[in-house]
Order: structure tokens, then sequence, then C-alpha cells
């Protein structure tokens, strides 16, 4: 039923505006926008990441103490589309009507979310593929080093919640999201269209934290653009979580960093694409479902190997 396409905008309530205008500025977004109480990003499709004061009195009620993303807004592709989308939740989930005229509701996590005629384009760049053995993809064409990272989209935003089943009910019985995969009792991926890449959402319910925003990936060319876009956002001094490594159950490429406007943001590149043929699979999370492999601590920009841990003795 969705009709939705996409993430296309995603609010932060910071608490230190000038620290986040050049965080997102070295992730390498474009400033479209920038004021005292409101800065706009976006990506090379067009959509936004915005950021407000913490304490702004016109943003939406936070759903964790301290900066955090405070709203999600999803496209769709036509009128039409959206149309069909209201249409199909009207009676299903509580609505109301924004200042700016835009049809809003709110999750079980107390997250508002709002649904609008998307803003991305399609982005005039393309990735470069890897040379399987048998099918060679790349032919008299070297891969690319890249100098730092120009994020193409938002790849998909994931949350801790407090409960699982109330935004099962919520995300795929009322808006429509399609499963994806899912840890039973744990989490699930899901997506908002019936053919595209593996998620643009993912929620998560765990004992140690019961809401709050986890990360914000941001969609990059190719796995060589993760690479060289981490290196560069390390040297411009801002601190790996987790990276770089390889998701199995996206089968991509991630590299994490922390996020002084909540939670981490995350270089993503090379996931797995699904049609209506794909089948949702249960699995137990676990450390090897999570990552095949990461680096720890990332990628020192000066020697462009691994940082050396410090143990404790």
């Amino acid at each position: 039923m969705s009709g939705l396409s996409g993430l296309d905008r995603v609010v932060y309530g910071v608490e230190d505006m000038a620290t986040s205008r050049k965080f997102f500025a070295d992730w390498g977004l474009t400033l479209i926008r920038d004021e005292e109480d409101i800065i706009v990003f976006e990506t090379l499709e067009k959509a936004q990441v915005v950021l407000r004061p913490m304490n702004a009195a016109d943003l939406p009620a936070p759903i964790e103490d301290g900066p955090t993303i405070r709203e999600v807004i999803w496209g769709a592709d036509s009128q039409e589309d959206l149309d069909r989308f209201l249409a199909g939740i009207d009676g299903k989930v509580e609505t109301f009507i924004g200042h700016d005229g835009m049809v809003r509701t709110i999750d079980p996590n107390g997250m508002t979310i709002g649904f609008q005629l998307t803003l991305r384009r399609d982005a005039d760049v393309k990735g470069v593929p890897s040379n399987p053995y048998g099918m060679p993809l790349r032919v008299d064409l070297p891969a690319p080093v890249y100098e730092r990272a120009i994020p193409t989209r938002l790849a998909h935003v994931v949350f801790f919640v407090s409960d699982l089943e109330a935004h099962r009910e919520f995300y795929i019985e009322k808006l429509g999201f399609n499963i994806t995969d899912e840890y039973p009792g744990r989490g699930f991926f899901s997506r908002c269209v019936k053919e595209g890449t593996h998620h643009n959402l993912f929620l998560l319910e765990t004992p140690d934290k019961k809401k709050g925003v986890n990360h914000l990936s941001f969609g990059l060319r190719d796995i060589y653009e993760v690479m060289g876009g981490g290196i560069h956002f390390a040297k411009c001094g801002w601190d790996t979580q987790l990276g770089p490594g390889r998701h199995p159950i996206s089968s991509a490429f991630f590299w994490y960093f922390f996020c002084p406007g909540g939670g981490l943001v995350e270089y993503y590149a090379d996931e797995d694409y699904l049609t209506e043929k794909w089948q949702a699979r249960k699995m137990a999370p676990s450390p090897e479902k999570y990552a095949e492999w990461a680096v720890a601590d990332g990628i020192d920009p000066v020697t462009r190997r691994q940082k050396l841990r410090k143990v404790k003795v």
C-alpha cells in the first residue's frame, strides 16, 4: 500500500549549532540555508538534513534527552502516490496538519513523522563497479581514490524502540512498509517500497536502550567512496565508532562516526537490491550477523593504517 519512495528530510535538535554545522559540512553535504536558528544541508539527491537548536519552541517533542533526531519526513514520487498513501492510512493512524500544511503523525515511540511530495531527484553521478571473477564490469578503467565523500542519498534511519510489536503494527500493518529481514523479538529491517534497496528503516528493541536514535545512514556511490570518505572525515578530527566494515544482512560496506546531533552517522554503499520476490529472513542476532568484519577505531588518515588501540593492562 505504502506509496512512499524514501527518506526526504531528517530534522535534528542540536546543542551546538556551530559544531553540528561543521560536522555535516565535513561529512560532505551541501549547505543550502544558514541562519541562526536553522541550518539546512542536502545530499546529491536533494534529501535534506535540518539542524535546529534543541530548545526551539516549534520543534516536535524529543523522544530522548539531549541532542537527537526530532522529525523524519518521508516522500512520495507523485501527488497521486501521496494522495493514495494518505487515503490508505486515513482512520488507521491519527494525523494532524503542521503549520506548513504537511500531514504528520506520531509513531509509538513518540517520533513525529511527516509525508510530502518528494524533494528528491536522481543524482547525476554513477558508482564504479568491482570486477568479480568471470564477469569484468570495470574495463580499461581503474577504480577511483576518493579525496572525500559527497553523500548521494539518505539511505536509512535506525531507532531504539520500547515496544517492537507496536511499531510492527504501526509501520507494517498501518503504513504499509515491507519487512525485509528480522531478528524475532529484537528488531526488524523494513522498506517503504516493494522494490528497492534493503531497508530505509530499522527498529531495534534492546534491554539497555528503551528509545532514541541509533544512527542515520548516508548512501554513497560505491565502496571506494566509503573508504575515501571515512579517511577524510577522520582527518577532519571526527571520531570513528566502528568501521570500515561489512554488514552480512544487507551486504553493504559501512563506516560509523559519532554525531553531535545524537547517535551515529554512517557512510554506506553496495547494499542488496530487492524485489517483491524477496522472502524476509528470520535470524538470531549475533556479532557475526551484524558485521562480517570491521576495523576497530577506524583508519589513521596519516599512515592509512588501522589506528592502534590503547589497551589498559
